[in-house]
């Protein structure tokens, strides 16, 4: 029989079956370890094949295999600099939730991620939270992000989270589709999902005075099927995104202003870090290319790829 993961823990997994029943299941030994380089092997989104097992009076159902994927989202696991973990998998579209306040997402962050689900070919809307508790320098920081983002081709909007009028729109992109939910801890991810769906009633969590950070209050990625239609997946904040399995030499292609200067520099191998004669550098200088995303670039190849929490992000 055939299933949707909609709640991985590393351990069980809430499955989703065809006759729209939820079942715990465990996963097959030797899938856990067969080619797998991550800490979870299954994640949710994902589509499962399952067996049954009698175990007393009672059916245990255990995971054989998992179908092949559309694609998967990935990040650097924080314990295991080697070893990288699944977000969620088989996913139409990633709405990154950002705040210029309690908390505040840093600029490197969302470009950091947003590179990330490009290497995925994952289209990504960025939805600026938390709108109405911004005072006038927010307000201008914000329109120049949502400048920058919508030139180079994200869809961005300002929403207030628990504002029905504001979050409206995102019930029709949703509708068939299989969609994700990320960002820092504390943004309001989880708040955005109650609106869309009051009937899930998820917990939501508080902002720490002390560091304005926010608070876990989901600890692994699930999966919730929306009355509207469609599923959505809310994911446990992430403080810190590592980038895995991207060679620094492709770091290019995942930003889309560059992608068309690829091919016009001096040197058919350009980094576009020190050489000379680069169309990228002469993009930036030409004010085509916006420089906060160029720093974010030079960082990325800048960086250490074996540590895993990543000392030119933040959290």
């Amino acid at each position: 029989m055939q299933g949707l993961v909609i709640k991985s823990t590393g351990k069980w997994y809430k499955v989703l079956l065809e006759s729209n029943t939820t079942v715990n299941a465990t996963i097959k030994g030797k899938l856990r370890l067969k080619g797998i380089k991550t800490t979870n092997p299954i994640a949710a989104g994902d589509i499962v094949e399952l067996i049954t097992k009698k175990s007393g009076d009672e059916d245990q159902f255990v995971i054989q295999a998992v179908r092949d994927r559309t694609n998967y989202l990935v990040r650097k696991s924080t314990n295991l600099s080697k070893q990288m973990q699944i977000i969620a998998a088989n996913i139409d579209r990633v709405y990154l939730v950002a705040t210029l306040k309690s908390p505040v997402t840093q600029i490197a962050f969302i470009d950091r991620f947003i590179v990330a689900a490009e290497s995925f070919r994952i289209p990504t809307t960025i939805l600026f939270n938390k709108t109405d508790l911004y005072p006038s320098k927010e307000l201008k920081q914000l329109e120049a992000l949502i400048k920058i983002y919508s030139h180079i081709g994200y869809p961005c909007h300002k929403i207030v989270a628990e504002d029905e009028k504001t979050v409206a729109f995102m019930r029709e992109e949703i509708k068939n589709k299989k969609v994700m939910i990320s960002g820092n801890s504390g943004v309001g991810k989880t708040t955005l999902v109650n609106t869309l769906d009051p009937n899930l009633n998820l917990r939501v969590g508080e902002i720490s005075s002390a560091h304005e950070q926010g608070k876990h209050t989901t600890t692994f990625s699930e999966m919730h099927a929306l009355n509207s239609g469609g599923f959505i997946i809310d994911t446990p904040g992430i403080r810190a995104f590592g980038l895995v399995d991207l060679e620094k030499e492709h770091y290019a292609h995942y930003f889309p202003e560059m992608r068309d200067l690829l091919g016009k520099c001096k040197f058919h191998n350009c980094l576009h870090v020190e050489e000379p004669n680069c169309a990228i550098k002469s993009a930036v200088q030409d004010g085509d290319i916006f420089e906060t995303r160029y720093i974010t670039y030079l960082q990325l190849m800048n960086e250490d790829k074996t540590d895993p929490y990543r000392r030119n992000e933040f959290k």
